[in-house]
């Protein structure tokens, strides 16, 4: 990114003064195009899954971003990629899904948007493009002849996506090999039927769509723009959204309200002023003032960066409901009912169910080993008392007055036992 720029939008001036930028292709060329409120731009989401994950969030943010600056977003729906599998940044081949998983990952993804972005007919609002719209109804005899010969195989052998699996002999299949045309054609249908001229996403997308660029290009479309953001790592390196308990899922019946404020809550000291730029729309000025709390009144800035980013997500009531949900917890030492709660069979219970097991069946651990290990580090309760038995098992005169065992791990992850 050039020092040197000044934006005129205030899209760019926003997007660069919040931490989202990492590469553009053009600068000035992006940046009057949305001083004029006539930037449309997309990004792609593949469904590999029923539910995006915190990964996913500083693109949706920046669709936002554009949206609230006067411009058009398009999310891209890739039910036509998803049966053929992004390489980029993984050393084995996808699983590939059957059309049907694909499509019911698609309804879980789609509930995630309408939160982020308003949707309509008007100038600046938001519409959901799918690519199974038009890659479905190819012809690979006329795809070959207009649009594969634009593509040189050497240079997608140079590409990081393919390099990296080549140089560790891990297997790269020929319809992963193919990924990068269908997402560069993709760009080009995209302009063609709605006047889109720019394509956002992660950096390691950046090959994916520079290609896209140059197809546009060779096949006669209007100037193309790429924008990348930065692939984001926690301070202490590790990858964004993933944890020892699993992904952090943006759909409710994936991940309860209070597990995803408490994610939140649970960064690092020197993330939080990033993530309030990145994940909050709170103004720079007060986000430096949090940034700016040392000592224990950090987590004072953690609370609002937990309270913000989940009223993004899940509304501000719920959002609000987790924090309150959480000082009770901690801070009353009061048990609190709107913790995360999980049924369990009458007959399973009385049948005498290991304390080992049960942490599992709660989600506070993966596996009995996982909880051996923590019971041995003492990292384990049952209401509030540690276990220092990995054989005893749950009973009925542990049941609390609400009728429910309180499961700890640590300080700040709890779950509730309800027999049913």
């Amino acid at each position: 990114m050039s020092d040197q720029f000044k934006p005129k939008s205030d899209f760019l001036a926003t997007i660069m003064a919040r931490g989202y930028v990492h590469q553009c292709s053009d600068f000035s060329g992006l940046d009057e195009k949305a001083a004029k409120g006539e930037l449309i731009a997309y990004i792609g989401f593949d469904c590999t899954a029923s539910s995006l994950h915190v990964g996913s969030l500083l693109p949706i943010m920046l669709l936002r971003w554009l949206q609230k600056t006067g411009n058009k977003p398009v999310p891209l729906m890739g039910g036509g990629t998803t049966r053929v599998g992004d390489p980029s940044g993984r050393d084995e081949s996808r699983q590939l899904l059957t059309i049907e998983k694909i499509d019911e990952n698609k309804a879980g993804i789609r509930q995630v948007f309408s939160k982020f972005l308003t949707f309509g007919e008007g100038k600046t609002d938001a519409f959901m493009s799918d690519n199974a719209e038009w890659l479905t109804k190819l012809n690979y005899i006329d795809f070959l002849r207009d649009v594969g010969r634009h593509f040189s195989v050497n240079r997608m052998l140079s590409m990081d996506s393919v390099k990296m699996r080549l140089e560790r002999d891990q297997e790269l299949s020929f319809i992963e090999f193919n990924y990068m045309c269908l997402q560069a054609y993709d760009f080009v249908e995209l302009n063609k039927r709605y006047g889109v001229i720019a394509q956002m996403g992660g950096s390691d997308q950046w090959g994916n769509i520079v290609t896209g660029i140059d197809l546009g290009r060779r096949m006669g479309t209007p100037q193309l723009y790429a924008l990348t953001s930065p692939l984001l790592t926690t301070a202490s390196g590790a990858k964004m959204g993933k944890t020892a308990a699993g992904a952090i899922w943006l759909n409710e019946d994936m991940l309860p309200v209070y597990d995803y404020w408490q994610f939140w809550r649970n960064c690092e000291d020197g993330d939080v002023g990033r993530f309030l730029k990145l994940f909050t729309e709170l103004p720079l000025d007060e986000i430096a003032r949090l940034e700016a709390l040392g000592g224990a009144e950090i987590n004072e800035a953690k609370k609002v960066l937990a309270t913000e980013a989940t009223a993004m997500v899940h509304g501000r009531d719920k959002a609000q409901a987790a924090a309150e949900t959480a000082r009770k917890t901690f801070e009353e030492g009061v048990l609190a009912e709107s913790l995360p709660t999980v049924g369990m069979a009458a007959s399973e219970f009385d049948a005498g169910m290991g304390v080992l097991t049960a942490f599992v069946k709660a989600g506070l651990v993966a596996s009995t080993g996982e909880a051996r290990r923590q019971i041995k580090g003492g990292g384990l309760r049952i209401n509030d008392e540690p276990v220092t038995d990995e054989r005893a098992s749950l009973s009925r005169t542990q049941l609390t007055s609400e009728g429910v065992i309180k499961l700890s791990l640590g300080k700040k992850k709890h779950v509730l036992i309800r027999p049913e």
